[in-house]
């Protein structure tokens, strides 16, 4: 099989050579230790010599205070660092209670700082052969905790429910906007998108699973819409133990739930394969919390060939986290590839 054969008869549960691959997202420090490990000189030819079977593309973005789509949004009520989403910082809706000023805030224009001749060359760049994922995020949830500060939001969605509504679909808004530029420029080019939000933390969610439908769903239903009219693959990423809303994920079209965070309460592979497998694919499950830094090759390649017992066909093989850490030993990530190699 090739790549792209072999990625979607993974996320559609058929019969592969080999489950389908992804590095994840290296950060610079982590490619520095990756490239003198490998001898590659970039991320190309680190992917060729891995072998690993998607490619992933940022969608670009912009403008005066951010190069990332994630951080386009500066709710921040104080001057800091750029590019930085300020979760836990006092943001531009602290004090709002009313949903008619929500364009008190200086909403930016997407097609201002989205070029659709840059969404081209981006995609276009991408080696031959590969498939390709867009990667969107359209976190709304997390860019509705920065808009408030996340204490002050969280405290909103229950005593001020329509304030913290009308501020996380205006979010919703932007973010739509945005992926129809991106997706029009690249029609018929791109195989999947990953969007999502974190919305787990290791031991269980960060907020209800009633409130996630209330509050969060109707924003992922629109984007998986979205992605489907262009009739893209939906890879959905929550970090931590997510499993209560699983179904819900599974109902709007999610495709693919990024990742299988190894270590995080109810996330076992087991678990998820025993009561969502026919339903729905995963990506990771290889442990970067613990296994990746500390283990040694050889138990990276028993974890990853007990994962291939457990998913043939599935699940996406990837690190738990798709941010790569400067702390993973490039030993393991070989050792890891090598494993996923093998027959099935």
């Amino acid at each position: 099989m090739n790549r792209i054969e072999r990625f979607y008869a993974t996320i559609e549960r058929k019969p592969v050579d080999r489950p389908a691959s992804w590095l994840g997202l290296p950060l610079p420090e982590a490619c520095e230790r990756l490239f003198s490990y490998f001898k590659s000189s970039d991320i190309n030819q680190l992917k060729q010599k891995l072998e690993d079977d998607i490619y992933p593309v940022e969608i670009p973005y912009e403008s005066p205070h951010s190069n990332a789509i994630y951080t386009a949004l500066n709710f921040a009520k104080h001057a800091g660092a750029p590019d930085q989403r300020t979760l836990t910082a006092p943001g531009f809706f602290e004090d709002y209670s009313d949903p008619g000023r929500i364009d008190d805030f200086d909403w930016p224009d997407p097609a201002k700082h989205i070029d659709p001749e840059k969404c081209r060359r981006a995609v276009g760049a991408v080696p031959a052969g590969y498939p390709i994922m867009g990667v969107l995020w359209s976190a709304h949830f997390q860019d509705a905790c920065s808009a408030f500060g996340m204490e002050t939001a969280l405290v909103k969605m229950l005593t001020e429910p329509e304030m913290f509504r009308a501020v996380i679909e205006r979010i919703t808004e932007f973010y739509l906007d945005a992926n129809d530029i991106f997706y029009s420029a690249t029609k018929g080019k791109l195989d999947a998108i990953l969007i999502g939000n974190d919305f787990g933390s290791q031991r269980g969610l960060m907020l209800s699973p009633d409130a996630i439908r209330e509050f969060v769903i109707p924003g992922t239903r629109k984007f998986v819409e979205q992605a489907k009219s262009y009739g893209l693959k939906v890879v959905y990423h929550s970090c931590g133990s997510i499993y209560d809303v699983i179904p819900d994920l599974i109902a709007v079209g999610v495709d693919v739930v990024h990742p299988i965070q190894a270590l995080a309460k109810d996330m076992e592979p087991e678990r998820l394969k025993r009561d969502f497998g026919d339903q729905v694919s995963f990506c990771g499950g290889v442990d970067a919390q613990q296994l990746l830094i500390h283990g040694t090759p050889q138990q990276v390649k028993d974890s990853v060939r007990k994962l291939k017992r457990l998913f043939p066909t599935g699940l996406v093989f990837s690190p738990s986290h798709e941010a790569i850490l400067p702390d993973v030993d490039p030993a393991n990530i070989e050792a890891m590839f090598e494993a996923i190699k093998e027959p099935v």
